[in-house]
């Protein structure tokens, strides 16, 4: 009897062992990539750099250290493996890990080591910049951490916004909806004298994605033929017509307002994907730049 009830409680141990471990990586499957473990790499990039500045504020030398240094070198030699570590980031997110160097993890340290390049490269021009490769690489590398930041912000901010703008309804949901109130509108028109019925034929034969890149990114649709049926169609009439004019009065309104949600959605995307249209180039920009920074410094000076 005793051994039973051994067993059983090594059973009820057990099994509250593993709801533990369950509930501990739960925790850490919500955790932001940027707190995770704990701000480890945080940490860890707040130590590089303040190991940076310390090694550069205790050296004894006239003139202050720069790039040609030891000092310089060393720091430059650091700045240039993360660099090239970090780029590794869209080639890593391909395969989905656990552990200490899960793709969370690689992001975390991806973020926050990036930001520590700001204080490793400044330090290695040793404030000292001009019309060169050398601080072409520099202001690239700082483009690259700015638009990095951004990236960091839209990612933290705007899914949220989205989610909200969306509510139950998918992108595919949205335009079903335009399409199903443009059908009950082209019906309402017909009773409709020809100059309407043109501002609702011009609305409806609009396209919805009209605009371009500007207009999803600033949400701005002047020329929206809508706005403008709605502007322009006559506020009452009488008879037949007059109750048709009601209906496509509401039918507009309710047009709009889809559309206006549907170019919400295309604003969010839009500001949540822009900044990686200048991050990857500058990126690549950059590694270009820091070759011809390489091979300048040791086959030409």
């Amino acid at each position: 009897m005793a051994t039973r009830v051994t067993g059983a409680q090594e059973g009820a141990q057990g099994a509250t062992n593993r709801f533990r471990r369950d509930e501990k990586r739960r925790d850490a499957d919500h955790e932001s990539f940027l707190r995770h473990r704990n701000w480890r790499w945080l940490k860890v990039a707040l130590l590089v750099s303040a190991a940076a500045i310390l090694g550069y504020a205790l050296i004894d030398q006239e003139p202050r250290p720069n790039g040609g240094t030891w000092y310089g070198y060393t720091l430059g030699t650091v700045g240039l493996v993360l660099i090239v570590w970090l780029s590794l980031l869209g080639v890593r997110k391909r395969y989905i890990t656990t552990g200490n160097w899960s793709l969370k993890a690689w992001t975390s340290a991806h973020v926050w080591l990036g930001l520590s390049l700001v204080v490793i490269g400044t330090l290695h021009t040793g404030f000292q910049v001009g019309w060169n490769v050398h601080t072409l690489a520099y202001v690239l590398m700082l483009l690259v951490i700015a638009t990095g930041i951004y990236g960091v912000h839209a990612y933290a901010t705007l899914p949220r916004s989205l989610s909200a703008n969306r509510g139950e309804m998918t992108r595919a949901q949205m335009l079903e909806s335009l399409t199903a109130i443009d059908r009950q509108l082209e019906s309402a028109a017909q009773p409709l004298g020809r100059r309407e019925s043109d501002l609702v034929i011009a609305a409806l034969g609009q396209d919805v994605f009209h605009g371009g890149a500007w207009g999803r990114l600033t949400g701005s649709y002047p020329n929206c033929a809508t706005a403008k049926a709605i502007r322009q169609m006559p506020a009452e009439a009488s008879g037949e017509a007059g109750a048709a004019l009601e209906r496509v009065h509401g039918l507009l309104a309710r047009r709009s307002e889809q559309l206006a949600r549907i170019r919400r959605h295309l604003r969010i995307r839009a500001a949540l994907e822009i900044w990686l249209f200048i991050h990857v180039p500058a990126t690549i920009a950059l590694l270009a730049a820091l070759l011809a920074h390489v091979v300048s410094v040791f086959y030409y000076w």
